[in-house]
């Protein structure tokens, strides 16, 4: 059982180091944007719209409420439609606790009386023994336990992100993806989410406190992240090791 374990992990290490062998030399690809949920979402029209027939009063008009007009409205709130994420997390929080408990018990049982049979054993005992205290316990535990947690997360970006689909409630399913490749080192962002139409600014932008199952992922790929891993047979070591 153990031997076919350990090939079964050195056939899965041969076939992963095969994998990686092909990035030796060569930057991380970047991920095509005519793959995503976003290209998807622009390219399929959404639900059609209610317009109000035209006016002969408002075709006249210099001040319409079209979103191509100085008064109209451009915050995103189709399917399609692109709105900018703002991400500035500043988060603090530090925690201590302490806690001590110690307890102490004794307890001792005599058979000083029973039928004579006591004083009748302690003639033929020792001096200095006796069964007026037959069974003596007594008992001692203290426990004490510290902890301490300290956290500092700090993170500002902007990115562009796509109202992916419009809920039943009015409410905005939006996604954003970006990509920035500096040598051979590729920095990678994503942004998921559902928001309020209301809750977009005029500029068209909006916090991330104010995007409901907010999943912002910041990371990256490429030789230093790979350095810095470690490696898979050491990371399948640190599961199976006990100790």
């Amino acid at each position: 059982m153990i031997r076919t374990a350990i090939f079964a992990l050195m056939g899965l290490g041969a076939v992963t180091a095969c994998g990686r062998m092909q990035e030796v030399g060569r930057a991380p690809e970047l991920t095509p944007v005519t793959s995503g949920t976003e290209m998807r979402a622009m390219a399929t029209p959404g639900l059609p719209l209610y317009a109000e027939p035209d006016r002969p009063v408002d075709q006249a008009s210099l001040w319409t409420g079209a979103r191509g007009s100085l008064l109209g409205n451009r915050r995103a709130e189709t399917r399609g439609d692109i709105l900018t994420v703002v991400i500035e997390i500043d988060d603090r929080a530090e925690f201590s606790n302490s806690s001590e408990r110690s307890r102490s018990g004794s307890e001792e049982m005599g058979v000083p009386s029973l039928f004579g049979i006591p004083q009748r054993l302690n003639r033929s005992m020792p001096d200095g023994a006796t069964l007026d205290s037959a069974v003596g316990l007594s008992s001692n535990s203290r426990s004490s336990g510290d902890g301490s947690v300290s956290r500092n997360e700090q993170l500002t970006l902007r990115v562009a992100a796509t109202v992916t689909d419009v809920l039943p409630n009015g409410s905005l399913a939006i996604e954003g993806r970006q990509e920035v490749r500096v040598n051979y080192e590729l920095r990678e962002l994503l942004v998921t989410g559902y928001v309020r139409p209301e809750d977009i600014s005029r500029q068209n932008e909006i916090t991330y406190d104010k995007i409901a199952a907010a999943r912002i992922s910041y990371g990256g790929r490429g030789q230093i992240t790979d350095v810095q891993q470690p490696r898979y047979g050491q990371q399948v070591v640190d599961r199976i090791l006990p100790f």
